[in-house]
């Protein structure tokens, strides 16, 4: 078993919104400084496998959203969607 198989069971029970927080503490533990060398590049490399998950989970809702909005003949209207923040 390599990491890789632990990083991806873990996303497995884990949703986009508290994979997000996951990120926002890694970006500010990041940010503080306060980190070894090794203790940055673990948690570096935890957050790139957390972008990589929630950009994936983006591009499922995005298909799931074209789908729904398929038209009869057969052709996609894709709608501009604004999330205001």
């Amino acid at each position: 078993m390599n990491g890789d198989d632990a990083v991806e069971t873990k996303e497995e029970n884990v949703s986009f919104e508290e994979a997000m927080k996951q990120l926002e503490q890694i970006v500010e533990k990041l940010g503080e400084g306060n980190l070894t060398l090794e203790e940055s590049l673990k948690i570096f490399e935890e957050g790139m496998e957390l972008c990589k998950f929630c950009n994936k989970k983006l591009d499922e809702a995005e298909y799931k959203v074209e789908k729904l909005v398929e038209r009869e003949e057969g052709k996609v209207e894709i709608e501009e969607f604004e999330m205001n923040e």
